[in-house]
């Protein structure tokens, strides 16, 4: 393999891909059920012919891409050989050893690497190379300092100091080759000793991988795996795709320009690549049709498979089919925040047409959820109103005034029950979401103890966004993520939601005030004025699609009852199968 290849600065410990490259580049910036998923984490290990890949089966993908450098960086190797050294020993030669350092930037130097040692030699030529990062734009300060080694100790400091030489890695790089006479401390000649550095440019590959999947209509991208910069023994992050049972996969270089040239490529079947075990992993090698007529032409790296298996992820559907049953609560926002009911401007007020903004997220996400509730009964909360006969402000009232049973018969019972009990409260405050979240956790918590998973709750909460017991919430939040149990949130009016966005938290799991972090992520908030699609008489066309989009409620539903799945109690699917003739397959 030609070594002149050109390097970018590496960000990961990674994967391995012998690489064909064949010009020289421009410095890179760093930079339901029945679907057959793989999950893997690659690592490829590089070398001038062979290419072995290991695939490692992981539960969940994880691909958040790396954020890239400010600097262009190309890897230059050091070679180092001496001549003319002085001899510190009385009965034989020196036996020299060089230590490479690179100033930072203050003051202050850092050994970089060292060379190996080499016995009775005044000339030596040392085989251990440095490779380093070069920055044409910064001024890289190196020292070389070769001493006589005399014991066995790590510490350079009891050995014989042959001297050193100081130089920038740009002067290196400009010149090729510098050789330079070694001096002492106090920067005397150390005898006739001189010290040889050689830079050469390195000119890698960058490779990554495609999986695809076979469809009826042809192959089709399942993966692609993060770039793996200039690196012979690169490691690829684990992830999760979907493939076929008789996947194709292919290597190839990275080009800026978006141009990558195809390292190799192979196919394999799914009994092939469950074949490979730690001790003696399945190989696979990796082919360049465009190569195929050169002469001892043989592959372009051989992939080694080290485990793979088939497991079975089970979908929402199934789980509706298994007899999961999905009990939906209802919260509703009744602090003074909402305005007078009586007035036009209200949030709560009724129009002539029979609705407002609450009545309509009720109808829409109560349409969906209903289908998958056997007895169609509901309880209905509301919060932050004062309630007779007591008047007492109450986080959770029974909107049909009845604690022993709260529930109302299928979603027409739901608006009635609202529309009796709004002119019977005095809107008030404060806005606490925790009592009627923990009021839901805590039959969700019961429901953990059944020994099938076969109970999921999902409280709908309406309200208009202003939240005075966020660190109570957050808390709530947390708990509850681990249980059977989702919150949908929607935001009615145009008050500034930030808070509810922030209790989504999409970007990243949320963190209660005590430290606690969530199993998973149980909130989805959706401001209302996202799926309403028009007003007046047909209030009640709205977009329940945004609110059940593949990655949100039923997602969660889907992570956690997979999660209860894998634990102790598979759903009954038996006599139902969403997709009986479709595994998933998982290889590691």
């Amino acid at each position: 393999m030609d070594r002149h290849r050109h390097v970018t600065k590496l960000r990961h410990p990674a994967v391995v891909f012998p690489v064909d490259s064949r010009a020289s580049r421009k410095r890179r910036q760093r930079g339901g059920a029945g679907r057959n998923i793989l999950h893997v984490c690659l690592t490829l290990f590089l070398n001038q012919r062979v290419c072995v890949c290991v695939i490692i089966l992981v539960l969940q993908v994880v691909m958040a891409s790396a954020s890239g450098a400010t600097h262009f960086a190309t890897k230059v190797e050091l070679t180092i050989s001496c001549e003319n050294l002085m001899d510190m020993d009385v009965f034989s030669k020196s036996d020299p050893l060089c230590a490479m350092y690179i100033r930072s930037s203050g003051s202050q130097w850092y050994e970089f690497g060292r060379t190996e040692m080499i016995l009775n030699c005044l000339n030596p030529k040392f085989a251990k190379k440095f490779v380093i990062d070069y920055y044409f734009e910064m001024v890289q300060s190196l020292k070389f300092c070769v001493y006589d080694i005399d014991n066995d100790t790590y510490d350079l400091g009891d050995d014989d100091f042959l001297g050193e030489l100081e130089c920038t890695l740009g002067q290196i790089v400009s010149s090729k080759q510098i050789t330079r006479g070694l001096l002492l401390k106090d920067k005397r000649p150390a005898g006739r000793g001189t010290i040889t550095v050689s830079g050469l440019f390195l000119w890698w590959s960058d490779p990554f991988l495609e999986f695809y999947k076979q469809t009826e209509t042809g192959w089709q991208l399942a993966h692609r795996t993060e770039v793996v910069y200039n690196n012979l023994n690169p490691t690829w992050r684990p992830f999760q795709s979907v493939v076929s049972v008789c996947p194709q996969v292919d290597c190839y270089d990275h080009r800026v320009n978006g141009s990558h040239d195809l390292i190799g490529t192979f196919k394999s079947t799914l009994a092939e690549l469950q074949t490979g075990t730690h001790i003696s992993p399945a190989e696979f090698e990796c082919i360049n049709a465009n190569k195929l007529k050169k002469k001892n032409y043989k592959n372009s790296g051989v992939l080694c498979i080290k485990r793979c298996q088939v497991v079975k992820e089970y979908s929402f559907l199934d789980y509706i089919m298994g007899g999961c049953q999905i009990n939906f609560t209802i919260a509703i926002d009744f602090t003074g925040s909402n305005g007078d009911p009586k007035s036009p401007h209200s949030l709560h007020y009724i129009n002539p047409e029979g609705y407002n903004e609450y009545l309509t997220a009720i109808w829409a996400v109560g349409n969906v959820i209903q289908d998958y509730d056997s007895n169609k009964m509901f309880p209905v909360f509301g919060f932050g109103a004062q309630v007779p006969p007591s008047w007492q402000v109450s986080h959770e009232f029974p909107i049909n005034f009845n604690p022993a049973n709260p529930f109302c018969s299928g979603i027409e019972g739901v608006v009635q029950a609202y529309q009796q009990c709004l002119p019977l409260l005095k809107l008030w405050g404060p806005t606490n979401f925790s009592p009627v979240i923990r009021h839901v956790a805590c039959f969700a918590r019961q429901a953990l103890q059944q020994s099938r998973a076969s109970q999921y709750y999902v409280l709908l909460i309406i309200t208009d966004g202003v939240i005075t017991d966020m660190d109570q919430t957050c808390s709530a939040i947390v708990e509850a993520s681990r249980l059977p149990m989702s919150i949908i949130i929607v935001g009615v009016g145009g008050e500034d939601f930030s808070a509810m966005e922030f209790l989504d938290s999409d970007d990243k799991l949320l963190r209660s005030p005590n430290g606690d972090v969530a199993s998973r992520d149980i909130v989805q908030f959706v401001p209302f004025r996202d799926f309403q699609v028009s007003s007046g008489p047909h209030l009640l066309t709205v977009r329940t699609d945004i609110i059940f989009e593949h990655d949100t409620i039923f997602s969660s539903i889907n992570i956690f009852l997979k999660g209860a799945i894998d634990m102790k109690f598979p759903p009954d699917i038996s006599k139902n199968p969403s997709n009986p003739n479709q595994n998933r397959l998982c290889a590691i």
